[in-house]
């Protein structure tokens, strides 16, 4: 019966995907469907402008053209008119001059003919129809003005749609994620010597397989990519994967997608647990500080309203009533005292992980390290068999310690202004470096039996959290290396209960 019902679980879940699976490709299908829609109008609405502007560009050529034709006709005539004005008045003074010729002929008195034969002369010699050119100054030819557009129309015939890049291939295998890095790789499935650039689009997500349409988060770009790969660095990993996909785009137009890549982004993500903090501190997600009113100003309310309405003289009924001071509690009670802690919402229960702590530059004093859910509600971090730390005290003079089961070992080393946290659960060890130089400052080895939690400590000041930070590659060089350290912090070692 157990078998059985274990085996139609497995069905059952085998269903559940494959309909999630499905569902996400019906929902691929439908916005593939409204993009062709939506893209179609904007292709045709692009090529009515194209066309449209080539009408445009057709109408102003023939526009000018034809207003040079038109000049050119208007100084030819013009020419010619001014010519023929000239011929004409010439012609007209000509045949004055020829029959004023002719009727001299007729003169009978020698010196009379001679006057007029020396006045013929001297007209001849002056006369506009001997000095005038003959040739026309301007052709009728207009074949200068004509034009050829058989290349042109032979052009237009062939138009067509410009040639889209094809698809990158991305090879998840030349793809590295490390030190909060991601470097993506692709190639092209032919050579094309046309490609201008690349546009890589990435997302992150938290589901594995091909990326959803109905995702939580959009897709961000990286334009004008000259080279086939890029680095995405300083990334924070809050969330499980991440989605790649690039496109090539040439001079004129951007090609398809490649299909999509999903990669790993694996890391701890948690912010600190305000219900786990004391009252004397201010906690956010990312970020805890001192408060030293704490819940002091929530008292002050309430013992004001007892007060309000008070008589000089009280009743018996409440000389009666013990004199101390009411007890305020606020909603937070998991460490009192003198235990000015606050944990992390996620408990570590197995993998390595890193976070890093910074700490205020007035900060007096803090701790940082780890701590079983166990721990007690006075207790401070290190002070038991239950908490590792390290302690940093800048109260009058600094101390720097490794704190274990209220044991201290003083650290020569300087203070970092960062403070990386190394914990692998399942190897037992817990170490601290100072986070820009990668330096160690201490490690812890024991055998943990519960889950962990991140814990942390502030007095006068405050300290911020970065998370979702992957084990840094420098960091795992170095635990090969100083696994071997034990003898340097055995006093503190031990297995804790």
């Amino acid at each position: 019966m157990d078998s059985q019902k274990e085996a139609l679980q497995r069905i059952i879940t085998t269903l559940a995907n494959k309909n999630d699976e499905i569902q996400n490709f019906v929902d691929t299908l439908n916005h593939t469907l409204k993009g062709v829609q939506a893209n179609s109008s904007n292709i045709l609405s692009e090529l009515e402008e194209e066309f449209d502007g080539l009408y445009s560009i057709l109408d102003e050529m023939k526009e000018s053209m034809t207003s040079t034709i038109k000049q050119e006709q208007i100084h030819k005539t013009q020419e010619l008119q001014n010519q023929l004005s000239q011929c004409t008045n010439a012609l007209e003074n000509s045949e004055e001059l020829l029959e004023f010729a002719t009727r001299s002929l007729d003169i009978k008195e020698h010196e009379e003919f001679s006057k007029a034969a020396r006045q013929i002369k001297d007209r001849v010699t002056m006369a506009s129809a001997f000095r005038l050119s003959l040739k026309p100054k301007v052709s009728d030819n207009m074949t200068h003005l004509m034009v050829d557009f058989s290349q042109e129309r032979q052009m237009l015939h062939t138009l067509k749609f410009l040639p889209v890049p094809k698809a990158p291939m991305i090879d998840p295998v030349e793809c590295l994620v490390v030190d909060n890095t991601v470097n993506v790789a692709w190639r092209m499935p032919e050579e094309d010597n046309k490609i201008d650039h690349f546009i890589l689009e990435y997302r992150k997500t938290n589901f594995d397989g091909l990326p959803r349409v109905k995702d939580e988060r959009c897709w961000e770009s990286i334009d004008y990519i000259k080279a086939t790969e890029y680095t995405l660095s300083g990334l924070k990993f809050d969330s499980k994967y991440m989605n790649f996909r690039v496109r090539a785009c040439n001079k004129a137009v951007a090609g398809e997608y490649s299909d999509p890549v999903t990669l790993e982004t694996k890391a701890l993500n948690f912010s600190l647990d305000s219900s786990s903090s004391h009252l004397n501190l201010k906690v956010e997600d990312f970020c805890v500080e001192w408060d030293p009113t704490g819940g002091k100003s929530q008292e002050n309310k309430i013992k004001g309203k007892e007060n309000k309405g008070r008589s000089g003289t009280p009743s018996p009924k409440r000389t009666s009533i013990s004199s101390r001071p009411p007890t305020v509690r606020g909603s937070r009670d998991r460490f009192t005292g003198e235990s000015y802690t606050v944990l992390g919402d996620t408990a570590i229960d197995s993998g390595q992980h890193y976070w890093e702590v910074r700490a205020q530059k007035e900060c007096k004093s803090y701790s940082v390290g780890v701590a079983y859910k166990t721990l007690g509600k006075f207790d401070q971090l290190g002070k038991t068999n239950t908490s590792w730390c390290i302690h940093i005290n800048n109260w009058l003079q600094t101390t720097f310690a490794a704190k274990h089961n209220n044991k201290a070992k003083a650290l020569d080393v300087t203070v970092p202004e960062r403070i990386g946290v190394y914990c692998d659960f399942d190897g037992g060890q817990l170490s601290f470096y100072n986070a820009n130089s990668k330096q160690l400052l201490y490690s812890f080895k024991t055998k943990y039996t519960q889950p962990i939690l991140p814990g942390f400590m502030v007095w006068g000041g405050g300290l911020s959290l970065s998370t979702g930070m992957q084990v840094p590659s420098a960091v795992k060089t170095l635990q090969k290396s100083e696994n071997g350290m034990s003898g340097s912090t055995g006093s503190l070692n031990n297995v804790a209960q």
